[in-house]
C-alpha cells in the first residue's frame, strides 16, 4: 500500500506527489468521455501503458494528485504545463476524475491551494489556463476563484457538429490571497505577509 505525503493542505484535501499505483484509476477516467470531454484529452484512446508513462514524464514537474484528507481517497490531478521561470509564467491543468466529487468545491479548493503553492513558494506571476466556451460550470469556477478572460480562439474547437470558442483565462499573483502558504508561516514563524 502506498504512503501519502500532504504537500499542500486545505480544508477537505491536499495536494500529494503522484502515485503510479494509481495507473489504473488515471486510464480509467481518461477513457471516460463524460470526464475528458471539457479536456483536450476527449479523443484520446489511452492504457495502462501509455498512462503509465504519461504519469511518469508529470511526477518530473509540478503535477500533484488531488486527495481527500479524511481518507487519502484520489479524486483528481492538478498540476502546471509550460513553466516559464524566466518570464514567470505557467499554465494549469485540473481534472476531477472521480465523478462523486463533482460540484461540491474540490476543484475550486484543489486550484486555491496550486495557486498558493506557484504564486508563493514558485514564485510565478501569472497563471492561465484554456477552456472551452461550453465549459460554463468551469468557467463560473474559474472566475469564483479569481480568473479573468483574457482573450480567446474563436470555433478553435470542432465537436459533435458545433464549433466553439477556447477561452483563455489567466490570474495574477496580487490578485490571489493565500489559504495555506501564509498560515504555515504565521503559525511556524510569526511571519506575517505585508
Amino acid at each position: 500500500m502506498a504512503e501519502f505525503y500532504k504537500k499542500i493542505i486545505g480544508e477537505r484535501c491536499y495536494l500529494s506527489p503522484i502515485s503510479m499505483e494509481d495507473v489504473p484509476k488515471y486510464t480509467s477516467w481518461l477513457n471516460d468521455f463524460e470526464v475528458v470531454v471539457s479536456t483536450t484529452l476527449y479523443s484520446r484512446i489511452v492504457d495502462v501503458e501509455a498512462e503509465s508513462a504519461a504519469l511518469a514524464e508529470l511526477k518530473k514537474g509540478y503535477n500533484f494528485a488531488i486527495r481527500l484528507n479524511q481518507t487519502n481517497e484520489l479524486i483528481g490531478n492538478i498540476g502546471l504545463n509550460d513553466v516559464d521561470f524566466l518570464h514567470r509564467t505557467a499554465e494549469l491543468g485540473i481534472i476531477i476524475g472521480n465523478k462523486t466529487y463533482w460540484k461540491q468545491g474540490y476543484g475550486k479548493e484543489a486550484i486555491e491551494l496550486l495557486l498558493d503553492f506557484t504564486f508563493n513558494i514558485l514564485n510565478i506571476k501569472n497563471v492561465y489556463l484554456k477552456v472551452y466556451e461550453f465549459n460554463v460550470p468551469g468557467i463560473k469556477l474559474y472566475e469564483k476563484v479569481g480568473f479573468k478572460i483574457a482573450g480567446r480562439l474563436r470555433k478553435a474547437l470542432e465537436i459533435n457538429g458545433n464549433r466553439y470558442d477556447l477561452i483563455l483565462m489567466d490570474i495574477l499573483a496580487e490578485e490571489y490571497k493565500s489559504v495555506y502558504v501564509d498560515k504555515v508561516f504565521a503559525k511556524r514563524f510569526g511571519v506575517v505577509k505585508e
